[in-house]
């Protein structure tokens, strides 16, 4: 969700200048910043950026100032607004170095000083605003495409090693199954059992492999592999459920190393969690 654009709008003598950073968020989040002219349409802006869908959107506008626009100040609101404060301070105010202070403090507002003036702008004004506005979003929203197009290559090749790393699992299954076998017969040797029932130790047997059997889990996690790559390529909007899917991905993972009892099935689900978690990382740049 990382974007960037700017945009210069000309409305007659004035010139603009609009500028939108973009973060990854779960929400949409906006942050809105506009001269005082054109706080009467931020609501309309904020409906224009709501096609940004998610994110930390932050707009900045700010205007240039031509070589005939006249810098004024409000004269009578500093002149308020600075014998307010010296009347708050008391005593305080007694001395030039308090007033310098306070004069420095009330002339640095904003709404003081004004380049030009502060009425509204025209709806004519706005239809020039409004198609630079939509042109800058435009322009964030190729920004993000490209990070997404890179994003998406990224996740195919992590997938894709996940996927390879699951289909080496059978050719240690052999092993492991007699491994276990070897394991239990061991296991009664230092017992003392000298005598066992062959069909009686076979059922065991069959009941202690269905407990470590992982076919359910390879398979759960070849059909997650397939539903992640599916909507990567089907769904325009898919960060939240790209993240849903890496979760029960990561589910099978981890019930196939809890029941692999082989050291080499523990490496691949090792390599698996690598993978899965470089997903993850980048998950949260996805729209």
């Amino acid at each position: 969700m990382t974007g960037y654009a700017k945009v210069q709008s000309l409305l007659g003598d004035k010139k603009l200048n609009i500028e939108i950073k973009t973060l990854n968020s779960k929400q949409l989040d906006l942050i809105v910043k506009l001269p005082a002219a054109y706080r009467g349409r931020e609501l309309d802006i904020r409906s224009l950026l709501a096609r940004l869908e998610r994110g930390k959107v932050e707009f900045l506008m700010s205007e240039e100032n031509g070589d005939t626009a006249a810098a004024a100040f409000n004269r009578d609101l500093l002149t308020a607004r600075f014998d307010a404060l010296c009347q708050a301070a008391g005593p305080l105010a007694a001395t030039a170095e308090s007033r310098a202070q306070f004069f420095n403090t009330v002339a640095s507002m904003p709404d003081i000083w004004n380049a030009g003036s502060d009425s509204e702008i025209s709806d004519s004004e706005w239809d020039i605003l409004r198609a630079d506005i939509e042109r800058a979003i435009d322009l964030c929203d190729q920004f993000r495409q490209h990070e997404g197009d890179v994003l998406e290559r990224d996740f195919h090749r992590h997938v894709d090693l996940i996927e390879q790393l699951l289909g080496q699992v059978p050719g240690y299954e052999p092993e492991r199954i007699e491994v276990a076998k070897e394991r239990i017969r061991r296991y009664m040797a230092d017992a003392g059992v000298k005598e066992v029932d062959a069909n009686r130790f076979e059922q065991e047997l069959i009941y202690y492999l269905e407990k470590l059997d992982i076919t359910e889990e390879k398979v759960r996690l070849q059909k997650h592999i397939d539903y992640f790559r599916q909507t990567m390529a089907t769904e325009p909007v898919c960060g939240k459920k790209l993240g849903f899917v890496a979760q029960e991905m990561g589910r099978e993972i981890n019930t196939t190393g809890s029941k692999a009892n082989h050291v080499d099935i523990q490496r691949l689900v090792v390599g698996m969690k690598d993978e899965l978690e470089k997903i993850k990382e980048q998950l949260g740049n996805v729209l």
